[in-house]
């Protein structure tokens, strides 16, 4: 059942095992069929290095296990919350990543402060509220992903590809699992670069509209120049 999908997945999974941004099996990463409805996702706790595509578990968008022999994530109900909230999204990853779950931990969004995060997020990668004593209780995984969306509002969530769940660490989606894999590396980066920018200077101005602007357009959007034309 969807080899290919799974295929993906478990290269995305492996990728960021490849860079850095996990430690022994924390993290996960999923990518949803949309004209099934089906999402596939890392079994959990597996040993990335023994992971193969046959071990990766494909759900339902209520989080039923249709096919694999293993159980999915912990974190799936998280993830299908997402698909479900976010329609433009296809892949989604979680990992435990030092810089950016420091910011999580710290409770603090990571502002726009300058050309390389403008590059990939329009604005400051958001920090969740904190999750109430009940949430925790009754239905933690799924509490994470509405606490993403409410973050979020009425914004595209592809224009910040990203968020920061307070005390608990970084979620990154994309077009594709790949794609939200490379936005994951991209969000640790930031929040590295941003750490040692407060370090120098505690009141850092920001990057300016003007630049969060030229430099977000010219990789996003219709009238993107970055890079060569498809042909």
């Amino acid at each position: 059942m969807l080899k290919q999908l799974r295929e993906q997945v478990l290269e995305a999974n492996l990728e960021v095992v490849r860079r850095g941004l996990v430690l022994y099996t924390f993290g996960n990463v999923s990518g949803i069929s949309r004209g099934d409805n089906l999402v596939v996702i890392k079994p959990s706790g597996v040993p990335y290095e023994r992971m193969k595509a046959d071990d990766l578990v494909v759900t339902d968008l209520d989080g039923k296990v249709v096919w694999g022999e293993l159980r999915p994530s912990s974190d799936l109900d998280t993830h299908v919350h997402l698909y479900k909230s976010f329609p433009t999204i296809g892949g989604v990853v979680h990992t435990h990543s030092e810089h950016a779950t420091a910011w999580a931990q710290a409770c603090r969004a990571i502002p726009a402060l300058g050309t390389t995060h403008a590059d990939y997020f329009y604005g400051p990668v958001p920090i969740t509220r904190q999750l109430t004593t009940e949430e925790i209780r009754d239905d933690y995984v799924r509490a994470t992903g509405v606490a993403i969306t409410e973050a979020f509002g009425n914004r595209d969530p592809m224009e910040v590809p990203a968020a920061l769940v307070a005390g608990h660490g970084p979620f990154a989606w994309g077009k594709t699992p790949d794609d939200a894999v490379h936005n994951a590396v991209v969000l640790e980066a930031v929040a590295r670069m941003a750490m040692y920018t407060f370090s120098l200077q505690p009141e850092p101005p920001g990057v300016s509209q003007a630049l969060l602007d030229r430099h977000y357009f010219r990789k996003h959007g219709a009238t993107a120049t970055y890079g060569q034309d498809k042909k």
